[in-house]
């Protein structure tokens, strides 16, 4: 794989992630400051996460077509658009229709890199290229809300700063050469392709479920349980981000440990550590505590949605990557719009059981965790035939 290639990827990425980063919170603290419910800020949220459903089950054939660079080119410009013409109106529809039409831009636009990062790394360097690329994600999404208080001198502004940076990194799309995935043997699978992939892949395929559900239950409903715990909103601010941060410090050191261990064992020890953390947390309430113990967990469960795709494509065979990576995709977005949903249900119903209800998620995906490993080295030896795809 030439390193320049990789970086072109990983760089329109990094700004993906940097848009999304300042979407979350810039069009809560518009609203916020408009008099606009929570509850309506929260529901409308959930636009970017609906567009990846709706689109995820049209991207394979586009790609087989087309190809990575044409598809990755597309899924960007709907986003440079979207992002530009936010300014235009202040309609909550108009706004829920463009973060709609940004989450199926970014999802085409995450389909097409990372497909293509899963279909040209070789099994020795898996790990390590896909971490990479969720590193560089996280790097974005946590520099995206600096730009923030660009509102203050025009509510316009952020938006079109975050067009502009799309704009630069969509035109390096331009160096990367034409690519295909493999067809021939995915027709020859036919309709049942979807259901191969699961049956194949299903350990590796749960993990982005997972991590998008406690991504999304620790920063949509950590926030209520901590205030109700006597927290202020300060102190939340500061602690939140250590999840995450826990996530980019640890993501490279743990892909390139499943690189030379085995990526099943490296899964587990995650999902072990994940599955305590959020146990002890229970009995914490210090700030200090909370905030060490999500960083710990960060460190071990913020790289599962990296692993399982690099797990998933240990056991795939090459020709059913594109379906895999769309499952990822798409079971990431249920986690997300799951983990809210049921850690509001827990915080009304039996707030103290909030903890362990991440802490039950991770012991389930480690009970799922199976010996893969004869599917796992057959197809590792297909998928080497394409370590010079790039």
């Amino acid at each position: 794989m030439q390193q320049r290639h990789f970086f072109i990827l990983v760089s329109i990425v990094m700004i993906s992630g940097l848009s999304q980063g300042l979407l979350l919170p810039l069009i809560s603290i518009i609203f916020e400051q408009n008099g606009i419910h929570s509850s309506l800020s929260g529901m409308h949220a959930t636009a970017m996460y609906i567009g990846v459903l709706v689109v995820s089950p049209f991207l394979e054939r586009p790609l087989r077509r087309y190809g990575f660079k044409r598809l990755i080119m597309a899924g960007g410009a709907i986003v440079i658009v979207s992002l530009a013409i936010f300014p235009i109106s202040s309609s909550l529809l108009f706004w829920f229709m463009l973060r709609l039409f940004i989450g199926i831009g970014d999802h085409i636009l995450h389909f097409g890199s990372q497909t293509w990062i899963t279909y040209a790394s070789p099994t020795h360097r898996r790990g390590r290229d896909i971490s990479l690329y969720g590193l560089s994600f996280g790097v974005g999404f946590m520099i995206g809300p600096l730009l923030v208080p660009l509102v203050h001198i025009h509510e316009a502004l952020p938006f079109i700063v975050s067009s502009l940076l799309s704009l630069c990194g969509w035109i390096l799309l331009f160096f990367l050469p034409h690519m295909y995935p493999e067809t021939e043997e995915a027709e020859k699978v036919g309709a049942t392709r979807f259901f191969q992939a699961w049956k194949q892949a299903w350990p590796a395929l749960l993990l982005p479920f997972g991590y998008g559900f406690l991504e999304a239950s620790l920063h949509s409903m950590f926030p209520i349980y901590a205030l109700r715990n006597e927290l202020s909103v300060e102190t939340v601010a500061m602690m939140l981000p250590a999840f995450a941060l826990g996530g980019i410090a640890f993501q490279l050191p743990l892909g390139t440990l499943s690189d030379r261990f085995s990526r099943k064992t490296m899964i587990m020890i995650s999902l072990a550590v994940g599955a305590l953390c959020f146990a002890i947390a229970t009995w914490f309430s210090s700030p200090v505590q909370l905030t060490t113990t999500f960083f710990v967990a960060g460190m071990f469960v913020g790289s599962l949605f990296s692993l399982g795709m690099a797990y998933m494509a240990d056991l795939l065979p090459t020709s059913l990557l594109p379906v895999g990576n769309i499952l990822c995709g798409m079971l990431y977005s249920i986690g997300s719009i799951c983990g809210p949903a049921i850690g509001g249900v827990v915080l009304q119903k039996q707030e103290e059981l909030f903890f362990f209800t991440m802490s039950s998620l991770l012991l389930f995906l480690l009970f799922a965790q199976r010996p893969f490993t004869k599917f796992s080295k057959y197809f590792s030896k297909k998928q080497e035939k394409n370590v010079d795809a790039f």
